[in-house]
Order: C-alpha cells, then sequence, then structure tokens
C-alpha cells in the first residue's frame, strides 16, 4: 500500500507538469502564454510553501519520536503494552519519512514546472 501511495503521488505530479508543459508550448500567442506561465508560478509558489512547512511539521514530529523512545524505558519498566507501544513509535516513524520522501517529490516536480514556465516566459 505504501509504494502505491508512492506511485500515485509521482503520477499526480507527473499529470501536473506534463499539462504544464503542453500547455505552454501549445500557446501561439507570447501574451497568453506569460499569462498562463504566471498563473502557474504562482501555484507552484504556493504548492512549495504549503510543502516546506510540511518539513517544519515533520521536523517536530521527529523531536516527539525522540521525546517518546526517551521517557519509554522508564514508563515501561515491566508494565503490559511496551510492544503496543513500540509499535506505535514505529509506525509514526514510517508515517514521517514516507512523508517527507513524498515532499521531496513534490519539491523535485514543482522545481522542474519552475523551470519549464521560465523557460516559456523567456522564449518569445
Amino acid at each position: 500500500m505504501v509504494f502505491l501511495s508512492f506511485v500515485y503521488r509521482f503520477l499526480t505530479n507527473f499529470a501536473f507538469m506534463a499539462m504544464v508543459y503542453f500547455s505552454l508550448n501549445f500557446m501561439e500567442k507570447y501574451p497568453n502564454r506569460a499569462i498562463v506561465a504566471i498563473l502557474v508560478l504562482v501555484y507552484a509558489a504556493m504548492r512549495a510553501a504549503s510543502t516546506l512547512r510540511a518539513f517544519y511539521f515533520y521536523q517536530k514530529i521527529e523531536r516527539l519520536e525522540a521525546e517518546t523512545r526517551r521517557l519509554q524505558g522508564p514508563i515501561n519498566d515491566g508494565s503490559g503494552g511496551t510492544s503496543a507501544r513500540k509499535q506505535v513509535v514505529a509506525d509514526v516513524a514510517r508515517l514521517r519519512r514516507d512523508g517527507e520522501l513524498k515532499s521531496y517529490m513534490d519539491l523535485f516536480f514543482l522545481a522542474l514546472i519552475v523551470l519549464l514556465c521560465v523557460a516559456a516566459i523567456l522564449r518569445q
């Protein structure tokens, strides 16, 4: 299931990049192409800001994971439920890592889209 989420993220980003590429390359008039490129750049900037904010969120989750692991030893000195707690921490760590990988994938495609838009604006 994790693999499918990566494939889905890749395909949606690729489809967006392909849509931008074809819409910018098949426009004949420069003003129309420039307007579309600027609108896509604004959208890409908003998505990049959201992705960078997600990295801040993942950093906070990573700190919580470290703190939970540090406190888990004294709390679980013999009581039941230690495996369940360890499993929760491991699941959170995996989800955070997967989210970071997806954010890196988003930033990569956004960088490619920015390059496409800048090239379309500079090409007259």
